[in-house]
């Protein structure tokens, strides 16, 4: 089976350098170096094995506080589709080759082997969840019921030319770009057609960067639904549930998330990941009219200087998933968990998993995790492995109940 990805959307010309010869589907040669395309064209490599093509100033990151632009390289048709927009790169690949770059992608090659088991069978899953259980697509936002709450959460909407797209919305996937160890490899290989399951069900199987210690439950994130694999649990077996969310957010228990070992790190996390240090721990502060500049750029709405910032509902984990913001001169009631977070920062916190302090005439925020910390928490399945666990205890903890079979 391919996987169809999309990589860059909305571009009126598109340079793309081959290395290898590749064909049209007239059977027209495309020698190697770099060739500008204005119209649709698929280009499919002679030695799929060798061929590759490279693209230009590939955004990673979009709206998050590590966005950039990248050159990367991928192996696989190239397929170029003209919309009004302008034109969309396609690049159509095998399932398990874009198995291998999404969890060289999503972490470091060279995490710990069992990590990037238990990362290639949840990827897997996650792709092929929506082609098991055909659905119509659900609606990614739900506005309030008055003009003082806005509730919205962001879902698997569908890409009308493309299985997934090639960033943090889907998947990061980065085609060869990023240095393939032997493991990555072998953890594919040796996870063949494997998915993760629940009553025999392909899972849909989340994953975020740093649960904060607790991994939080599906309705937290998305629509109010119960989804028993994807409820909350401690990142750490010892832990049991005497924290208040505020307590907890405020302190620093150990869990397998909680970690300091720069050496692990810098195997487990993409060179732009490791930039970030505070993951399991942070602190932000605002002055009352930054935070009123941030919301009315956000939702249009003039408050005025932001007197109060109050938590109307918390999930397991302590993220919060409806938010009032009132200043002096209006209030407004924000949920879920994303658009929190992107209310409350230029590009979006790390997490909603936070408490509020007035300092010095500023707001101090106090958070804990980075990601919506639904399901597996990437960094603590990375230090589970490196402690000696298997993937398939890995993912017995993150989701409960679940088995992994082909």
């Amino acid at each position: 089976m391919n996987v169809s990805v999309g990589l860059v959307e909305g571009r009126p010309a598109i340079e793309v350098e081959l290395t290898g010869t590749f064909t049209d589907a007239a059977g027209r040669p495309y020698s190697p170096g770099r060739h500008r395309f204005t119209s649709e064209v698929t280009l499919a490599p002679s030695e799929p094995a060798t061929c590759a093509f490279a693209l230009d100033d590939v955004t990673i990151g979009i709206g998050f506080h590590w966005e950039r632009k990248e050159r990367q390289a991928f192996r696989g048709n190239c397929r170029l589709v003209k919309r009004e927009a302008g034109l969309t790169v396609i690049n159509d690949v095998p399932l398990e080759e874009y198995v291998t770059s999404v969890i060289s992608s999503e972490m470091s090659a060279s995490c710990p082997l069992e990590s990037l088991k238990a990362h290639a069978v949840i990827s897997r899953s996650w792709l092929w969840f929506p082609k098991a259980n055909p659905s119509p697509s659900k609606r990614a936002q739900n506005e309030g019921l008055d003009s003082h709450e806005i509730i919205r959460w962001y879902g698997r909407e569908a890409h009308p030319d493309f299985d997934v797209c090639a960033d943090d919305h889907c998947q990061r996937y980065q085609g060869i770009t990023k240095a393939f160890s032997p493991a990555a490899a072998e953890a594919v290989r040796a996870t063949a057609g494997e998915f993760l399951r629940y009553n025999g069900a392909i899972c849909d199987a989340r994953f975020s960067k740093c649960c904060g210690g607790i991994t939080e439950r599906y309705a937290t994130a998305w629509e109010d639904e119960g989804v028993p694999y994807l409820e909350s649990v401690y990142d750490d077996q010892a832990q049991s549930s005497t924290y208040s969310a505020e307590t907890w957010i405020r302190s620093a228990p150990p869990a397998y998330c909680n970690t300091n070992d720069s050496e692990l790190l810098s195997r487990v996390l993409p060179g732009f990941d490791q930039e970030t240090k505070d993951f399991y721990r942070w602190r932000l502060a605002y002055t009352p009219e930054e935070l009123a500049d941030l919301v009315g750029t956000r939702f249009g709405a003039d408050l005025g200087p932001i007197k109060d910032l109050q938590a109307l509902a918390r999930g397991p984990s302590g993220r919060i998933y409806r938010l009032k913001i009132t200043g002096e001169r209006d209030y407004i009631i924000v949920g879920k968990e994303l658009e929190i977070r992107r209310a409350l920062s230029r590009t979006h916190l790390y997490s909603s998993a936070f408490v509020v302090d007035q300092e010095s005439g500023r707001f101090v925020l106090r958070g804990a995790g980075w990601g919506h910390g639904v399901g597996l928490c990437q960094i603590g399945a990375a230090v589970m492995a490196n402690e000696g666990k298997t993937y398939t205890e890995i993912l017995q903890h993150y989701y409960r109940g679940t088995t992994v079979s082909v």
